[in-house]
C-alpha cells in the first residue's frame, strides 16, 4: 500500500485540512490536498481508486472530479459516471460544478437492491492532521510507484542507513551532525556557565540539527515541563505507515526543542538587560529570571534526550523494515501485477455481459416495434378497404337515388312534386310544357317544392368526387341558366 503521510508535509502534518470522512468507517478516507484536483474512480489514471467489492462497475473509470475555485472552495463534478454523484441525497447534473462545504453528505454510485445505503458514501470534514493521518487511504499512483520500487519512496533512502564500512554513528547521524555544526550556536548564560556547560556536553549534537521548515513555524511549545511523545512500535516491519508515523512524530518534537531552545537564548538575553539595567541591590528579580532559565535549559535536555531515544529506535525500524522488505519486494510486486491482471479480467467479463444484456434488450424492443409497425400497417389497410367501400355505396346512392329520371343527372336545384317524386327544376318545367302529370307515376302535377335538403346533400357528396365530375356538373348548371 502507499504511503499517506507523504501526500503533505509541513503545516498540514499540524494543522487541519479538508478531508472526505466514510461514513460508518475508521478508513478509507480521501484526503482533499490544497492546490491540488482529485479525482475518484476504478481506473488507473486517478488520484484515488475505488473499486467496489460487490458491483465492480458501479464506480466509473473516472466518476467525479473535485477542485478548488478562484475563492478557494472547494468543488464537485459529475464526470458523465454511469450511476451519478449525490449531494445531500441530490443527483447531480453531468459536467456542472457545484460547492461544497463542510457536513455535506456525497455519495458515489446508487444502493443495491439489498442494501439501504450505497457502499461509497462519505461526509465532507476538516480534521487535525494527527487525528485524520491514521485513516487516509494511499493515492493509486503511490500504491503503482510501490509495485515498481518501495525504497525510492522513503524518506530517508535504506541504503544510507546502513553503512558496513564505517565505525561510529550511522550516516544519519553524521548528515545530521553536519547541520547542527553549519547552525548550532553554544548556549551561554550569565552568572549560570556551569548548569549551560553540563546542558551542551549532554546533549547529541543531532538532536539540535533539524530546522523547521517554513510549513513547521505553527508547532504548539508547551511552557510547562515537557510531556514526552512515547513511540511505539505498533505495526510490523513490512507496515510503512508505522515508520511514516515515527517521522512525523520526530519532527514535530524536533520543532518543539527548536522553539524551547529560542526561547531560552531570549532568556539569557533578557537576563543580561536586566543586569545591566538593575542597581546591584535589588537581585530578587534577576535570581528569578535566572531560575526560569535553569528549568528552560533543564526542560530542553529532558526534550532532547528523549529526542535520542527516539532516534536510535528509528534507525532499528528502518533496519527491520530493510531486511523484511528487501524478502517481499518481488513477491509484492509480483501479486499486485496479478490483482491487476485479474481486476482488468473481472472488468472485461462484466463489460461483456453487460453488452450482452443490452443486445438482448435492444433485440426485445426491435421486435416489439416491428410488431406493432405490422399491427399499424393492417389498421391502416382496414381503415382504407373501408373508406373505399364507404365511397362506393356512396356512388351508388348517387347513380340510383339521387339523379334525375329525366335527365340522368345529379339533381340541380331539385323540387318535388305533391307524389312525393323528385325531379330537376329545370327538367320538370320542360316537361309540364308538353304533360302536366307526374313522368313517373303519371299523376296530375298540382304543386312543386323545392328542396334544399336534396342540394346540400348532393352538393357534399359532389366535392368528394374526382375533378372531371366537378366540371361536367358546373358547365351543365350554366347551360341551363343560360336557356332560362
Amino acid at each position: 500500500m502507499g504511503e499517506p503521510g507523504s501526500l503533505v508535509m509541513g503545516v498540514r502534518a499540524r494543522g487541519r485540512s479538508c478531508c472526505l470522512r466514510r461514513v460508518g468507517m475508521d478508513a478509507e478516507w480521501l484526503l482533499l490536498e490544497d492546490g491540488s484536483e482529485v479525482t475518484i474512480g476504478r481506473g488507473f489514471g486517478v488520484t484515488y481508486q475505488l473499486v467496489s467489492k460487490l458491483c465492480p462497475l458501479m464506480i466509473s473509470r473516472n466518476h467525479c472530479v473535485l477542485k478548488q475555485n478562484a475563492d478557494g472552495q472547494w468543488t464537485i463534478m459529475d464526470n458523465e459516471s454511469l450511476n451519478g454523484v449525490w449531494l445531500n441525497r441530490v443527483r447531480l447534473e453531468p459536467l456542472k460544478v457545484y460547492s461544497i462545504q463542510k457536513g455535506d453528505h456525497i455519495q458515489l454510485g446508487v444502493p443495491l437492491e439489498s442494501k439501504e445505503n450505497a457502499e461509497y458514501e462519505y461526509e465532507v470534514t476538516e480534521e487535525d492532521w494527527e487525528r485524520m493521518y491514521p485513516y487516509l487511504a494511499p493515492k493509486s499512483d503511490q500504491m503503482m510507484e510501490k509495485s515498481k520500487g518501495l525504497r525510492t519512496k522513503r524518506k530517508f533512502s535504506l541504503d544510507e542507513l546502513e553503512d558496513p564500512g564505517a565505525e561510529g554513528p550511522s550516516k544519519l547521524k553524521s548528515k545530521i551532525s553536519r547541520v547542527a555544526c553549519e547552525r548550532g550556536q553554544p548556549v551561554k548564560s550569565h552568572g549560570n556557565d556551569e548548569v549551560a556547560s553540563q546542558c551542551s556536553e549532554y546533549l547529541d549534537p543531532k538532536l539540535t540539527s533539524l530546522e523547521p521548515s517554513e510549513k513547521t513555524t505553527g508547532a504548539h511549545v508547551y511552557s510547562g515541563p515537557a510531556k514526552a511523545v512515547k513511540l511505539h512500535h505498533k505495526e510490523k516491519a513490512s507496515n510503512p505507515f508505522a515508520s511514516q508515523s515515527s517521522l512525523e512524530l520526530f519532527k514535530v518534537t524536533m520543532s518543539r526543542i527548536l522553539k524551547l531552545k529560542t526561547q531560552m537564548q531570549e532568556k539569557q538575553k533578557a537576563v543580561l538587560n536586566v543586569k545591566k539595567q538593575t542597581p546591584k541591590g535589588n537581585s530578587k528579580k534577576i535570581v528569578k529570571m535566572e531560575q526560569e532559565l535553569q528549568d528552560l535549559q533543564f526542560q530542553l535536555c529532558a526534550e532532547q534526550a528523549q529526542q535520542q531515544a527516539r532516534v536510535e529506535q528509528l534507525e532499528k525500524t528502518f533496519k527491520e523494515e530493510q531486511q523484511f522488505l528487501q524478502g517481499l519486494e518481488k513477491e509484492q510486486g509480483e501479486e499486485d501485477l496479478k490483482q491487476q491482471l485479474a481486476q482488468a479480467l473481472q472488468e472485461h467479463r462484466a463489460l461483456m455481459e453487460e453488452l450482452n444484456r443490452s443486445k438482448k434488450d435492444f433485440e426485445a424492443i426491435i421486435q416489439a416495434k416491428n410488431k406493432e409497425l405490422e399491427q399499424t400497417k393492417e389498421e391502416k389497410e382496414k381503415v382504407q378497404a373501408q373508406k373505399e367501400e364507404v365511397l362506393s355505396h356512396m356512388n351508388d346512392v348517387l347513380e340510383n337515388e339521387l339523379q334525375c329520371i329525366i335527365c340522368s343527372e345529379y339533381f340541380i336545384e331539385a323540387v318535388t312534386l305533391n307524389c312525393a317524386h323528385s325531379f330537376c327544376s329545370f327538367c320538370i318545367n320542360e316537361w309540364m310544357k308538353r304533360k302536366i302529370e307526374c313522368p313517373i307515376c303519371r299523376k296530375d302535377i298540382k304543386s312543386k317544392t323545392h328542396s334544399l335538403v336534396l342540394d346540400n346533400c348532393i352538393s357534399k357528396m359532389v366535392d368528394n368526387l374526382s375533378s372531371e365530375v366537378k366540371e361536367q356538373r358546373i358547365v351543365l348548371i350554366k347551360e341551363r341558366k343560360g336557356a332560362i
